[in-house]
This record gives structure tokens, C-alpha cells and sequence, in this order.
């Protein structure tokens, strides 16, 4: 059965961390690019964060570079993003979202929502003082 799984979310100060976790089942991770995307009330969806098929690639939208780090561990199958220094603006429900690409064919291309297709069921960050 194929299924993503988000966890991590929470309420926590500005400046504050944490750690998203995307668990998987029936993925071979390291033949998918795994991306971070999320969401804000009333807002468009916006890619945050993308790990190549074998990880060895990343990039990050500005709004977050240098705070954020994608990481995947294939032996679990599981994606992070660790998320530091977090500010008001980071508020949103996060998502994780796979996108097949074992041949390092689509990485360059791979950055809007509709380019990949199986997602999770999200999880909710606020940060907030």
C-alpha cells in the first residue's frame, strides 16, 4: 500500500525549531525527488524545499534557504525538513510530495505542486509568540 505520513507539526516561538518527518510505505525513496511544499491560509502553495532521487542534490525556495534542510534516509524510507530560526511567516500546513525520477532526468524541472504525485495528508506548523 502506498502511503506518506507527515508528523512533526506543532506550536512553537519565533526563532525556535523543528523537525518534519515524511515516513513512506511502498516507496523506494532514493527513486523519488521528495519535496516540501506548504500552505498558509488564503495563500498560494509554495514549494519550500526538494531532495533529489539520490540525494546528493537540494534546493530551497529564498524564503527559507539557510534556515531549512531537506534530508531523506533510504534505508527508512523517510524524508525531513529541519526547519530553524522560524518566524511568523513560516505558519502553514506543510506537505510532503514524491515525484519518480530514478534517472535524474526531471530534478532541474521538478518545483511546482502539480509535478509530483503522491502526497501526504499534511501536518500543521505555527509559529507564534
Amino acid at each position: 500500500q502506498l502511503q506518506l505520513v507527515e508528523s512533526g507539526g506543532g506550536l512553537v516561538q519565533p526563532g525556535e525549531s523543528l523537525t518534519l518527518s515524511c515516513e513512506t510505505s511502498g516507496f523506494d525513496l532514493s527513486w523519488h525527488i521528495v519535496a516540501w511544499f506548504r500552505q498558509a491560509p488564503g495563500q498560494e502553495g509554495e514549494g519550500g524545499a526538494f531532495i533529489s532521487a539520490h540525494g546528493t542534490r537540494t534546493n530551497y525556495t529564498d524564503s527559507v534557504k539557510g534556515r531549512f534542510i531537506i534530508l531523506k534516509d533510504a534505508a527508512s524510507n523517510t524524508a525531513f525538513l529541519r526547519m530553524n530560526s522560524l518566524k511568523p511567516d513560516d505558519t502553514a500546513s506543510y506537505y510532503c510530495g514524491l515525484k519518480g525520477d530514478p534517472y535524474d532526468l526531471t530534478w532541474t524541472t521538478a518545483r511546482r505542486s502539480d509535478d509530483f504525485y503522491f502526497w501526504g495528508q499534511g501536518t500543521q506548523v505555527t509559529v507564534s509568540s
